[in-house]
């Protein structure tokens, strides 16, 4: 599981964390099932405290995205998509804030940006269907 964590754009680390698992599982790359790491594995892997990933599970759980087996380990709800059409576009719409703000930050228009949005969008695209 690929999750990067930035202390730049202002967003809670434990936000960050359940936002991505969610992107994770919106895109399909965490099935049903699937188990995800343990609080202090990740922790480590992140450098950050356990008492974060631990709120980012809590989070996650309450929202429907993960199951807790007692003994066994944090696992990717089983339900077809756990995540309404209204958190999928609330989570895009943090990463959207983000891209923009970078986007500030170097100087780069909002037409360059959604330009880049669209030819990226194409790219892929295109190497989906070879």
């Amino acid at each position: 599981m690929q999750i990067h964590i930035s202390s730049a754009d202002g967003v809670p680390i434990y936000v960050q964390i359940a936002n991505q698992v969610k992107h994770l599982v919106a895109s399909g790359r965490l099935a049903p099932g699937e188990e995800i790491p343990p609080i202090r594995v990740l922790a480590e892997q992140l450098v950050v405290n356990p008492n974060t990933v631990a709120r980012a599970y809590l989070e996650l759980e309450r929202a429907g995205v993960v199951t807790k087996r007692h003994g066994s380990g944090t696992y990717i709800s089983d339900a077809h998509s756990p995540l309404s059409r209204r958190e999928k576009l609330k989570v895009l719409t943090q990463r959207a804030d983000s891209l923009l703000v970078e986007a500030g930050h170097l100087d780069i228009d909002l037409d360059e940006v959604i330009e880049l949005l669209r030819e990226r969008h194409e790219a892929i695209h295109s190497q989906a269907s070879k």
